[in-house]
């Protein structure tokens, strides 16, 4: 049964959950869960954001990149690779906000397993020469310290600066007051770890600059169409994101929806994925992604154990305590979450879940499953 993937578009199997090993009524409690705890967040995203949902003031906060309003919670659970249950339209691409980031994970490992980084420990600017990592601060930042949000890059990009993201607190409700955008001293890259959108964005920036191309033809070419996404999604920048590459503007693509733009995605393809990376970057006879990157991004961050390369880890049982200590997580604003974790050969995909019930909702699929 795990060795199942399923075919393009709708040629995906489904499976009672019985014969899958879960307890029927707790499956369906699970999705009764999900259903009954939608986001507070206005399905108006525009408004969410203008409304000040990242507490940032004009212009620093002003939204440049496409948004949407968002549709009705939605989401799967697959065991074995097959569905066992399904709510909502989950064949709708919504925006998916910084689950985005994880597919920049993605796009990192294929070129490390091409051959275009061949270092992750080496710094940025030996690879890309644009002028973004000139500065003394800059200047060692590495790969891995980009993926792992530990760079301490400091700049303005695409007309948001660092500082904007600079004591933020994650644990901190959607406008509460915080610090954040606040000045704070800069530590070296690799010695402080901060939930920083500029940086992820520059990220994206330097592997645009290192593919030559745009990401999302890597990610359609190299990902979307060998595991039969499909033609639905979209990744999209900023309205002043657009940078020369190789004699031709090409859209720099932004590592979620913080100021709009980001993946626009269903829920069956965000499925996919989490199955790609469940199955350790195999699907069928196909290797899509190293076993080693697969590793590298399970991998805690010694700054945060909570976090690998733009996944968030289980391995404290901080995130989700009654998830197992082996699931992984990417995870959005809104909330919008893919859940896989191999032990228990499950994907969970979620739209649109209030954040605090995510753990209500892990706790049934796991009781379901025993």
């Amino acid at each position: 049964m795990t060795d199942y993937v399923p075919g393009p578009g709708d040629a995906w199997e489904r499976a009672d959950p019985a014969a899958a090993g879960a307890d029927p009524a707790g499956i369906q409690a699970a999705v009764d869960y999900a259903i009954a705890h939608e986001s507070t967040m206005n399905r108006d995203i525009a408004a969410a954001l203008a409304g000040g949902h990242f507490s940032e003031p004009p212009p620093l906060g002003d939204i440049i990149g496409p948004t949407a309003p968002r549709a009705d919670p939605s989401g799967l659970i697959v065991r074995g690779g097959r569905i066992i249950a399904e709510w909502g339209p989950t064949d709708r691409a919504d925006m998916t906000f910084s689950v985005t980031k994880s597919y920049l994970s993605i796009m990192a490992g294929l070129a490390v397993d091409d051959g275009l980084i061949p270092d992750v420990d080496r710094p940025v600017r030996e690879l890309v020469d644009d002028g973004g990592f000139d500065a003394e601060q800059n200047r060692s930042i590495t790969w891995k310290h980009l993926l792992t949000n530990t760079s301490e890059w400091e700049g303005t990009l695409f007309g948001k600066p660092d500082l904007i993201d600079r004591n933020r607190e994650l644990s901190l409700p959607p406008g509460t007051p915080s610090k954040k955008g606040t000045h704070r001293d800069l530590q070296a890259p690799g010695a402080y770890w901060e939930y920083n959108d500029v940086r992820v964005n520059r990220l994206s920036l330097s592997l645009l600059r290192v593919w030559g191309k745009p990401l999302p033809k890597v990610l359609k070419d190299r990902v979307m169409d060998p595991i039969g996404a499909s033609d639905t999604w979209s990744w999209n920048g900023y309205i002043n994101s657009w940078v020369e590459v190789g004699g031709q503007p090409v859209c720099s693509v932004s590592g979620g929806a913080h100021w709009g733009g980001g993946l626009f995605i269903s829920a069956r393809d965000h499925a996919r994925i989490g199955l790609l990376m469940q199955r350790r970057g195999q699907w069928g006879a196909k290797r899509i992604l190293s076993e080693a990157w697969v590793d590298a991004c399970t991998t805690p961050c010694p700054l945060n154990p909570s976090y690998g390369y733009l996944w968030w880890l289980n391995g404290d049982g901080v995130h989700c305590p009654s998830a197992p200590r082996t699931s992984v997580f990417a995870m959005g604003v809104g909330s919008n979450v893919i859940w896989f974790d191999p032990t228990l050969d499950l994907v969970a995909v979620l739209r649109w879940i209030d954040k605090p019930h995510l753990d209500g909702f892990a706790k049934r699929v796991v009781a379901a499953l025993k």
